[in-house]
Order: structure tokens, then C-alpha cells, then sequence
């Protein structure tokens, strides 16, 4: 007998909160989400965890304290992390799905790699403060507390500051990569990513790899080398892929046993116009999606 499917529940496994750069906080998260109608979402802000206690004790709260009705309509908050890491000069994502985030080994890597960022921060702004711009790391932790702060921090500062006219403008004169203020940040490779997810007890899976914009044989390549480390999952669903994106990549999943994830990537006002669980307006990922993906556990 086969197992009924219900196409009307979906999830959303990318998102961010404001302790990286999105702009609500994880509790308004959960709201936004019993909001928009999903059954689950993975919270997975960049290089940190700080966000996850806050999002799944506030859903747990609200599961005891509504009515039975409304209870029900709490989504699971899925614990998770976006590692940004390196390949061969490009900047590559792998989300953890389902972490331990109390895991011992998997702090103190957190904690060494908050150090080091910390001082390419500081590094940055030292640079940006010889060419005459008013900016410290104190006056970015003060602007935006809480957060691990990035590109998007120092972008929003400089336009609030009046430095700059528009935030594309921040990352072209003064934070991109090409931009003589730009200090790189310190990054592990994604086979130390998965291994990092793995030992968490959590399912690695490569982000959004449609926006490396890599041939279709040195993509091949990276796949085939994280599924030999332990990759479990691949984003095939994603808010900006066309139909033929998420084809290709899903012949990929297919083609290394992997399985298939999916989410918007939501950002707040951080990202205009993408929005949670239905990204630029066509996204959709199943339940099932997520069914298939808590097997791997």
C-alpha cells in the first residue's frame, strides 16, 4: 500500500536570521513562518548557531501555550548552519541540516573561527578609517548587536552614514573583493565543512551550486569529492533557479545518490523582494522533501 503524500505541506531548509545578515530576529522567524504557512524551516545563518536556541525554545513556547488549533500550526524549527568555505578561488556554501550544536568540537571550531573574523573585521576598518571613512568594528557591534557581522553590516553602515548612495555601491567602492579595503576572511574547505556537519550528527549539503557559476565539469568535479567526504545533499530547489537549474541539478542528486534540499535563502530587507518560503514568488519545496532528508540522520 502506498504511502499517502500530502502536496499541501512545505518547507523552506535556507534561511537567516539577524545573528548574521538577515533582519529578523529568530523569534519573529518562527512567527513569519506560522504566518506563511510552513510546517518547518532550518535556521542556517552564516558561520554561527547564536540564533537557534532563541527560535526553537520560542516555538516550543508556543506549541504550549496556544490552543490546540493553533499549536498545531508551529513549525519545526530544523537546527542549522551555512559554512562559507573555499574552492579552487571561489566561495562555496555547505549548509548543516539537523547539528548538534552543543557539540564540543563543533564550538570551539566556531569560537576560533569568530576570532579570526573578528580580526579581519578589525583589519577592514582600519583600512576604511586611513581613506577617511568613519567607521570602527565597536560602532558596528554597537549598530548591530547580536549579529556576526559582515559585508552586509558594513554595506548598510555606509549607507546609513551617507558614504554611499545605494548598497550595490557600498560593495563596488568599498567592501567587494576587488575593493582595495577588503581584507579575505579565513575559511576552511568544504570537505572540512561536511566533516565538521558530520561529526555534529548533522546532513551536509552543497548550497545553491546554479551561483558558483562553474562548467558543468569542474561542478561535477566538486560534487563527486564532497560525496566521497560524506555529502548528503544537494540544493535543487532554490529561489533564483529556472526550470532547467533545477533539472540539472537534480540529475546531479540523482547521479551521486544524494538527496534533494531546498529553500529561499531569505534574507529580510536584506534581500528586496525574496521572500520566505516562496522566494521570488515560484518557489515551493515539498514536505517530502524533508522527509526524505530525516532519513539521513
Amino acid at each position: 500500500m502506498k504511502t499517502k503524500v500530502d502536496n499541501k505541506k512545505f518547507v523552506d531548509l535556507h534561511v537567516h536570521s539577524n545573528r548574521s545578515d538577515g533582519t529578523f530576529t529568530p523569534a519573529q522567524l518562527v512567527d513569519y513562518a506560522m504566518k506563511k504557512g510552513l510546517s518547518a524551516f532550518a535556521l542556517t545563518d552564516h558561520d554561527t548557531v547564536d540564533g537557534l536556541k532563541e527560535a526553537i525554545e520560542y516555538a516550543d513556547r508556543l506549541r504550549r501555550t496556544l490552543p490546540e488549533e493553533e499549536a498545531r500550526k508551529v513549525p519545526e524549527v530544523i537546527s542549522g548552519i551555512e559554512f562559507s568555505t573555499e574552492y579552487q578561488g571561489k566561495d562555496i556554501h555547505v549548509v548543516g541540516l539537523y547539528i548538534d550544536y552543543g557539540n564540543e568540537r563543533f564550538q570551539k571550531y566556531l569560537q576560533d573561527f569568530v576570532a579570526s573574523r573578528i580580526n579581519r573585521n578589525q583589519k577592514m576598518c582600519a583600512r576604511l578609517t586611513a581613506a577617511g571613512i568613519g567607521i570602527s568594528y565597536e560602532s558596528l557591534l554597537e549598530r548591530f548587536p547580536d549579529a556576526v557581522i559582515t559585508r552586509a553590516h558594513y554595506a548598510k553602515y555606509l549607507l546609513e552614514q551617507g558614504y554611499v548612495k545605494s548598497l550595490n555601491e557600498a560593495f563596488e567602492r568599498y567592501v567587494g573583493d576587488r575593493c582595495p579595503y577588503f581584507v579575505p576572511r579565513e575559511k576552511v574547505t568544504p570537505k572540512q565543512a561536511v566533516a565538521l556537519i558530520l561529526e555534529a550528527g548533522g546532513i551536509p549539503v552543497l548550497a545553491h551550486p546554479i551561483l558558483y557559476h562553474m562548467s558543468d565539469e569542474r561542478l561535477e568535479t566538486l560534487v563527486s569529492g564532497l560525496k566521497e567526504a560524506g555529502l548528503k545533499g544537494i540544493e535543487a530547489i532554490y529561489s533564483t533557479y529556472n526550470a532547467a537549474e533545477e533539472r540539472q541539478i537534480r540529475r546531479l542528486a540523482q547521479k551521486y545518490a544524494l538527496a534533494v534540499s531546498g529553500g529561499s535563502d531569505f534574507h529580510g530587507a536584506n534581500k528586496p523582494g525574496l521572500d520566505l518560503a516562496v522566494g521570488y514568488g515560484k518557489l515551493f519545496v515539498p514536505y517530502s522533501v524533508l522527509e526524505t532528508l530525516k532519513k539521513l540522520r
